[in-house]
């Protein structure tokens, strides 16, 4: 349990460590020299790092926005009470962590032996998917044995599947086979690329769009971020003034006079962790894949990493924003309109967070099929099937970690979570 405990929580548990340890093992496959192995591996778990800070900064600068929209939510409703995923995962730390490692030898053996090639390399989701289906498993009254075990097979599918059938949409927006994704963002990615195939034209790209000279500084993301942020923010504390609420209560301003500086430092906030992050995205991308050469050559054939949704981002910036902006609207307005007419008795608020990683990355995609009509409707119903997934996939996790998909599910973790938990259901 020991040696367990630490290729849970020091290896696979940390993204820098595993990913710069796969980078590591790659490089001496190819018999590189040693200052080549020690440049690559380092530059892997720097740029991981740099990445993975990008993340924190931008979550921090929207998740103020998830309290902003829940009083749209309404008042009725019942509250969400569940163990908690902090008490879950000290409670079932080890099912999850068996779950985790077992499906990965499974998804190399697969990799290795069949024509799903896809290896699932994104450290934080190797973990955060054995952690749900464990959780749907007890929630439905499976227990030691069957509970792992069903967890594993759970896993060990998403990780073979989901890369895979997501990884021609992902060459639609490389223009390469270098990569493909390992991230929850596939369901909702496939609905936006099949919604731009069959609705979109995708000779008009998002990223093709003009600028006047007076306008040509939009051209850079991380201005056209900051500036949509601080919009975004001012307009919710209108609505929230105009409704009858005290805006500032609700984002924590102390006053009046503090409202413009809180705007700007939001949004500055989101623009610098958006440049921090695509500085990350580039680094890692020029280490893994040159590195993952070697496991292609020598273990696994035709091998190819299954990577985190960030890596898409420099591809279609401008469908980037446009999938985040957009997906809030629908999913504020599919919120609404549920809690009018008392669809579901949970009150849900939109999940700012996957709006931005998962339906950005999926506008992004529908750009790609059907360019900026893709990406426009392909997120705004992708914002309404967010808000359909948590809500069904609360009483299935009800009793264990219901807590914690409300705020990051929504996508892959809430609808495999219904299909588990209706097999763990039948089982037990």
């Amino acid at each position: 349990m020991a040696v367990l405990d630490f290729i849970i929580n020091e290896i696979f548990g940390s993204a820098p460590i595993f990913l710069s340890l796969i980078a590591f093992l790659g490089l001496l496959l190819q018999r590189k020299s040693f200052p080549e192995v020690l440049s690559g591996t380092f530059k892997t778990a720097l740029g991981v790092v740099i990445l993975t800070k990008g993340v924190d900064i931008i979550i921090g600068a929207i998740l103020p926005l998830l309290g902003a929209f829940g009083v749209f939510s309404g008042d009725g409703g019942e509250a969400i009470v569940s163990m908690g995923s902090a008490a879950f995962m000290n409670q079932y730390g080890s099912s999850i962590g068996i779950a985790m490692v077992s499906a990965f030898a499974i998804n190399l053996l697969v990799a290795r032996f069949t024509k799903w090639k896809a290896v699932f390399l994104t450290g934080h989701m190797l973990y955060w998917f054995p952690f749900i289906f464990v959780a749907a498993g007890v929630d439905a009254g499976l227990s030691g044995v069957t509970l792992v075990l069903v967890a594993t097979l759970f896993t060990a599918a998403y990780m073979v599947i989901t890369p895979n059938i997501i990884r021609p949409f992902v060459k639609e927006v490389t223009k390469d086979d270098s990569f493909t994704l390992g991230h929850p963002t596939v369901g909702l990615s496939l609905i936006a690329g099949y919604i731009g195939k069959w609705f979109g034209d995708k000779s008009k790209s998002t990223e093709d769009l003009k600028f006047s000279k007076n306008l040509s500084f939009l051209k850079e993301i991380s201005i056209t971020s900051s500036i949509v942020i601080v919009l975004v923010y001012g307009i919710l504390m209108l609505v929230l003034t105009f409704s009858g609420q005290n805006a500032l209560e609700v984002f924590g301003v102390a006053s009046t006079a503090q409202v413009f500086r809180f705007l700007l430092t939001q949004g500055l906030a989101f623009g610098a962790g958006l440049t921090v992050l695509l500085l990350g995205v580039r680094m890692m991308i020029a280490e893994i894949v040159p590195a993952f050469t070697g496991f292609q050559e020598k273990l696994i054939p035709d091998a190819i990493p299954a990577l985190d949704c960030p890596l898409l981002f420099p591809y279609a910036p401008n469908a980037l924003i446009i999938g985040f902006v957009v997906s809030m609207i629908s999913s504020t307005a599919a919120i609404v309109l549920l809690a009018v007419f008392g669809v579901f008795p949970y009150v849900i608020a939109p999940l700012t967070i996957t709006c931005f990683f998962e339906i950005g990355t999926a506008s992004i995609i529908g750009n790609a099929t059907g360019g900026r009509r893709g990406a426009i409707l392909g997120s705004a119903v992708a914002g309404v099937v967010m808000v359909l997934l948590v809500a069904f996939s609360i009483p299935f996790l009800q009793t264990t970690v219901a807590d914690w998909i409300v705020i990051f599910g929504g996508n892959d973790f809430s609808l495999w979570a219904i299909i588990q938990g209706l097999f763990a259901r039948l089982l037990a």
